[in-house]
């Protein structure tokens, strides 16, 4: 049987908590991770990265998909900073429930702000 086409396989992710990420690895090779902060119950996605060689593979929707996955399964709440992160909800409004914000600030709506032209922000 052949080995899985590295080009075509989907990212395996896992929570490195030590390390305060999530990392994507494709064939083995760490292909891109985002980066969280925990503060009490919640989840601060603060930066997502993908390594410029996997780039247009799915690498930063899986570690979006797969964190608030995570959040969703486990009851806890996210606050999102990361841009990639919240242009990715913008489109996938099913994961909002999952997101909250921080102590202090008002929540928008997501898509809602996305969809709005700038001028109107």
């Amino acid at each position: 049987m052949a080995d899985p086409d590295p080009e075509t396989t989907a990212p395996t992710i896992d929570d490195v908590p030590d390390r305060g990420r999530y990392e994507a690895r494709l064939a083995g090779a760490l292909a891109g991770f985002l980066e969280y902060r925990m503060v009490g119950t919640r989840r601060i996605l603060l930066h997502t990265e993908v390594d410029d060689a996997f780039a247009g593979r799915g690498v930063g929707t899986a570690l979006a998909r797969y964190s608030l996955e995570a959040a969703r399964m486990t009851g806890t709440r996210v606050t999102v900073r990361c841009p990639f992160i919240r242009a990715w909800l913008a489109r996938h409004p099913e994961y909002e429930a999952s997101v909250t914000t921080e102590p202090g600030r008002q929540r928008r709506n997501v898509r809602a702000t996305a969809e709005r032209p700038p001028n109107d922000r």
